[in-house]
């Protein structure tokens, strides 16, 4: 089966059966070559709904939940979206077919380094990367309509709430180190609401408002 295919497939068989309906998000995910993303002894896996270790004790994360994560925030086309955690770049490449502009952080400089050629490569230009403590967000381009947060913290992301529009959505793996709830918070009239999505297992996001190292 060529990857082509293998997309078409996950599409259909892990996002579509499982709830997924935003069409923009399907495309996108049909547009993204996951593949690209994978290192070279998990290619067969590519497609497949689990995660898979992109190396520095990191991994990409399975499809459907980024699928999840993805159609919860609700993007528009103008919208500017602040990623933390770039890990592979893969969820930077399905924001940015959706958004405007995406800006992601990434803690560890040689997968942020990766990550940024590997984007670059594939045509990405409206992605802007740094490396640094992403649980402080990025204040020199804030206030963003929508905050995605691949890794997980030990309660409310203050310092990033601060930083949405009136408006803003986020998205978060909220827990203990041993699983989490995925949470979707909305600000609103400059107040926060937040609702569980569903349970969780993500890797830590480390820094100053995160887990310690």
């Amino acid at each position: 089966m060529e990857f082509k295919d293998m997309r078409k497939d996950m599409v259909e068989r892990h996002l579509i059966t499982r709830g997924i309906k935003d069409t923009a998000v399907l495309n996108a995910f049909e547009r993204v070559e996951r593949h690209k993303f994978i290192p070279a002894e998990f290619l067969d896996a590519s497609y497949a709904d689990h995660p898979l270790p992109i190396g520095n004790g990191q991994t990409i994360s399975q499809p459907y939940i980024v699928a999840l994560m993805t159609e919860s925030l609700n993007i528009a086309t103008r919208d500017k979206v602040l990623e933390i955690g770039t890990g592979s770049g893969y969820q930077a490449a399905i924001l940015a077919e959706l958004a405007s502009r995406v800006y992601s952080m990434e803690r560890i400089p040689v997968l942020a380094q990766k990550a940024a050629r590997r984007l670059r490569e594939m045509g990405y230009n409206n992605i802007e990367m740094t490396v640094g403590d992403g649980s402080l967000g990025w204040k020199e381009h804030a206030p963003y309509d929508a905050i995605m947060i691949t890794a997980s913290l030990p309660g409310e992301p203050q310092t990033l709430l601060s930083q949405l529009t009136n408006g803003g959505r986020l998205v978060a793996p909220i827990g203990s180190a041993f699983g989490q709830a995925l949470t979707l918070f909305f600000k609103k009239n400059h107040d926060i609401e937040s609702r569980q999505i569903c349970g969780c297992v993500f890797v830590p996001l480390i820094g100053k408002e995160g887990w310690e190292k």
